[in-house]
């Protein structure tokens, strides 16, 4: 998670260790940039999209997964989570236009969809795969570094149109027929929601930070990978994560495998499917970045 806090650690342990990774990273970055591995700023040959940039703050955050305790589904825990570094995201999804660019580049599979191929229409019909292989290209063409948003990134710069997964039940409710009402009152809900076709960029608005056409009818990919965690009153709580099956977030969170372009085609691991899923990228201004591009990391 880029820009999470991180606890700190004894300074004397640090000490020991810093300096010798910070020559180390140095001089590898040095070595990318020199032998041509990684391209930055000079000879890009896309300009930059539209991007918005989110200060860093904190924010309410409904942890993403399948949660359980004593057996029974509960919700996700909520907790505020900071931000220390902007988060710079691209102001509209990936269109048809730039994606099909890169398939006549040879460097990503053709889109499952039959949207035109236009500068102002969302790309559908794309998989976690075939994203991760656009941000590539796109990285490569354009000069910066460029990935798939975390789940918690994506919440962050989406803000209050970032969906709140709850049911509102009480934990502590051992109850399942309440549940299990709950649940078929949302997913009916999300039935009578959906709207078919893709359309044509600001048909759903923007976030108040200025992100556009986020939880409307298609889902976006992030780079967070599905999990199973037993909450445990006392203890750590048991996690076993799914990294195959990735967060696909929209009007409400989706579990998909990495490969599925078309969620509808029962791809999806739990509830109503996503009308559409496509994508959005994040620039990687992080110093390291090239780096991590250059083997593959990001």
């Amino acid at each position: 998670m880029p820009g999470a806090v991180l606890t700190p650690r004894q300074s004397n342990s640090i000490g020991s260790v810093l300096l010798p990774v910070l020559l180390i990273s140095a001089l590898s970055t040095a070595v990318v940039f020199q032998s041509g591995i990684v391209r930055l700023n000079g000879g890009a040959e896309l300009s930059p999209p539209p991007t918005i940039s989110v200060a860093p703050g904190s924010f309410a955050y409904r942890q993403p997964g399948e949660f359980y305790r004593a057996g029974y589904a509960v919700d996700g825990p909520k907790a505020d989570v900071s931000m220390t570094s902007p988060v710079t995201i691209m102001k509209y999804q990936v269109s048809t236009q730039d994606y099909d660019a890169c398939v006549a580049d040879s460097a990503c599979p053709a889109r499952e969809s039959t949207t035109p191929s236009r500068p102002d229409m969302p790309a559908t019909g794309v998989s976690h795969d075939d994203a991760t292989l656009y941000a590539r290209w796109f990285s490569e063409k354009s000069g910066g570094i460029w990935r798939l948003p975390s789940d918690v990134e994506l919440a962050f710069a989406a803000g209050e149109k970032f969906p709140d997964d709850a049911l509102g039940i009480d934990p502590d409710n051992r109850n399942p027929a309440l549940r299990w009402l709950a649940d078929y009152e949302r997913e009916a809900a999300r039935k009578r929601s959906k709207d078919p076709q893709p359309l044509p960029y600001g048909s759903f608005g923007e976030s108040e930070h200025g992100l556009a056409d986020f939880a409307g009818n298609v889902w976006e990919w992030t780079t967070t990978c599905n999990r199973r965690v037993d909450l445990v009153k006392e203890g750590q709580p048991v996690t076993t994560e799914a990294c195959g099956v990735y967060i696909a977030a929209g009007k409400h969170r989706s579990p998909l495998s990495s490969f599925i372009r078309d969620p509808k085609s029962g791809g999806c691991s739990v509830g109503v499917p996503p009308d559409h899923v496509g994508f959005r990228l994040v620039e990687d201004r992080r110093w390291y970045a090239p780096l991590l591009f250059s083997i593959g990391a990001l």
